[in-house]
């Protein structure tokens, strides 16, 4: 008769760290998956946090962190105990993307995050001369940089939420995996 005790099977927690140069629209994005609002962000100093639950038993933590040059020496203690990256690109900014590429690099050199699944989202694709996915891939190596993981690049807009189910989806899958392995 053991009733009494059988409690309600613990949600599983996944967490995944959002990273990119500022202005790349990680805090837009976030709101935006979150709340389905665009609101006015403020560059972030320091690092804002979330959970989206995915279904009932499936809950993702999202460490938005700031992507200012002095914000960045911190990432990396950011990377420990982490099931996904999400790496925001502005597609737009072609100023920038050599910037972008560089950082992003660095943070796959991590030791931290060997193996862990990554989900670029090449955002901004509503502002004209953006790069698309494909060019994105290109620009930042992916197929060389992610040999050793899963990866996935998402076309995005946070402003009109285009692409942003399928990033979710695609993150809540690559991190349900990569936290089974680790079990």
């Amino acid at each position: 008769m053991g009733l009494q005790n059988a409690k309600p099977p613990r949600a599983k927690q996944a967490n995944i760290v959002m990273l990119g140069l500022d202005s790349a629209g990680k805090s837009t994005l976030l709101y935006k998956l979150r709340y389905k609002d665009v609101f006015l962000t403020i560059p972030t100093i320091g690092f804002n946090v979330d959970m989206i639950e995915i279904r009932k038993d499936f809950i993702l933590t999202f460490w938005d962190v700031g992507g200012q040059e002095k914000m960045r020496q911190a990432w990396s203690s950011f990377l420990e105990d982490t099931d996904g990256l999400l790496y925001v690109v502005d597609s737009s900014d072609k100023r920038r993307l050599e910037e972008s590429r560089k950082e992003f690099e660095l943070i796959l050199k991590n030791e931290s995050i060997k193996n862990v699944p990554v989900v670029m989202l090449a955002n901004k694709q509503d502002l004209p001369g953006a790069l698309n996915a494909e060019e994105i891939t290109r620009k930042f190596k992916m197929k060389k940089y992610c040999s050793d993981r899963t990866w996935y690049v998402q076309p995005c807009c946070a402003i009109t939420g285009e692409g942003l189910a399928e990033a979710l989806q695609r993150v809540a899958t690559f991190a349900k995996q990569y936290s089974r392995s680790k079990e």
